[in-house]
């Protein structure tokens, strides 16, 4: 197998304890049979999500984004786009000819705390004052613009440009905001200055707009995909599969569905293969019960149950001479990062893992070469199975995409930082995929692949601070 797929060399001084230490991986090995019963489970749970009078609700919500077809080459104009989902947010403005983007300028602004958790209102009233900031700046007051809406929190489509929040997340937490449209709250917040020639014409989430982004630059992708804080993909799907769809849809055949993965499993169809560190991970969370895929592998939770695994192999004495450190036992004192440093030691072969080492002194806990090794085994087995879950799902997904040959557009801080996960997800896709055409490989650093040229799929640039 390839360096960055197989697992770390395992040597230890005590031999006994190598046996040991496995054992108390174990579970986090996925067996072929616990792939195949996810595979199905997930299988099943799309089809409940997306039927029209289902028997028991399905814990993917399969959201009808509306988006009836992604770029195809024709495309042609100025457009505004404004992407919202954290403390800072974007406004683009793009100008597209024959479906090529020609031109783009890009600003970052910071949302203020205040903003974040006051008024719904006067966060979409600032939101409008970027919008005029970001256009005066350029003289382009006076053009009719549409804007695209980038809206990164759950919430349901009722159409292109109709998009009701479900529930803020990350650090938002405006009043008056949940169950409302967000498009119309901020087209009257544009109509309310009367000094801006924009409308919101379309609204979708990060992952959909991953998708969008891909198909700019790879005619052939078909599904979007989120590996970061959090995890969630979307694909175009039949539109006759999307039977609780109602009504008549013309000549539409297909259509972009939103999975919204991350709460795969919150009922219960995954809690046969959950670990005893998985439970504990939920049981010691904010939202018990929630977002249990996530939980499993995103960013926001990979550190923590690598810290778990380790303070069970002190408690068996299997590390740090038998002591647990105190440190070890703050929650979230492992963070994700680390994750990344150790696997990136055990990737190059380093024959001192100077990045492992960087963890342990960062926190302040004693150690030796065996706990450098042992920890490096721990995280190699939270990144398989994170990829293993992922290629899963993926491989499902990818069976259900109506084409020959498909790309996937990928983005978000775990898959563009961790310098294995994106290797093995490509390693089983295929091995799950047999006979499905896929690129010669998944992309590196969160983009997608081209003529075997990477594509980011995110800009970046220094944050604005402006008040309305």
């Amino acid at each position: 197998m390839a360096p960055r797929i197989e697992a770390p060399e395992f040597r230890l001084t005590k031999t006994d304890v190598v046996k040991k230490v496995e054992d108390i991986l174990a579970p986090l090995k996925l067996s072929e049979e616990v792939q195949k019963r996810i595979r199905e489970v997930y299988d099943e749970e799309m089809r409940i999500g997306l039927a029209r009078n289902p028997s028991r609700k399905s814990c993917l919500q399969m959201e009808n984004t509306y988006l009836p077809e992604l770029p195809n080459g024709t495309e042609e104009g100025e457009y505004l786009a404004l992407d919202l989902g954290g403390t800072n947010f974007r406004v683009i403005l793009l100008q597209l000819e024959k479906g090529r983007v020609v031109s783009d300028e890009v600003q970052h602004y910071f949302v203020p705390e205040p903003l974040r958790v006051g008024p719904g209102s006067e966060l979409f009233d600032f939101l409008a004052a970027c919008i005029y900031d970001f256009l005066e700046t350029r003289s382009k007051l006076d053009h009719k613009l549409p804007l695209g809406f980038t809206f990164s929190f759950p919430m349901t489509q009722q159409d292109l440009n109709v998009g009701i929040l479900v529930s803020w997340t990350k650090s938002f937490n405006c009043p008056g905001v949940v169950g409302e449209d967000a498009v119309k709250m901020l087209n009257e917040a544009i109509q309310r200055r009367g000094d801006l020639e924009v409308e919101v014409v379309a609204v979708l989430n990060d992952t959909t707009g991953t998708l969008v982004q891909g198909a700019f630059l790879d005619r052939k992708c078909a599904i979007g995909l989120i590996i970061g804080t959090g995890s969630n993909a979307c694909y175009i799907e039949r539109v006759d599969r999307v039977e609780k769809w109602e009504g008549t849809h013309g000549d539409i055949k297909e259509v972009v569905v939103d999975i919204e993965w991350g709460a795969f499993g919150d009922n219960g169809v995954l809690d046969f293969m959950k670990t005893e560190y998985d439970q504990m991970l939920d049981k010691n969370s904010l939202l018990v019960g929630s977002f249990t895929f996530e939980k499993l592998f995103s960013g926001k939770y990979l550190g923590e149950l690598t810290r778990l695994v380790l303070v069970k192999l002190a408690e068996e004495g299997l590390m740090f001479g038998g002591k647990i450190p105190s440190q070890l036992l703050r929650p979230g004192s492992f963070p994700t990062r680390f994750v990344s440093l150790v696997e990136q030691d055990a990737v190059l072969k380093l024959a001192r893992p100077v990045s492992s080492e960087s963890c342990f002194h960062e926190l302040g806990i004693e150690h030796g070469s065996d706990d450098l090794k042992i920890l490096q085994q721990v995280c190699f087995a939270v990144t398989e199975r994170a990829a293993i879950l992922l290629a899963i799902c993926l491989s499902a997904t990818l069976m259900r995409v109506d084409r020959e040959e498909c790309t996937i557009a990928v983005d978000g801080s775990l898959y563009k930082y961790h310098p294995r996960l994106h290797h093995l997800l490509e390693h089983y896709i295929i091995k799950m995929t047999p006979g499905k055409k896929l690129p010669s490989k998944l992309p590196e650093h969160g983009a997608v692949v081209r003529n075997k040229q990477v594509f980011q799929t995110q800009m970046s640039r220094e944050p604005l601070i402006v008040t309305n």
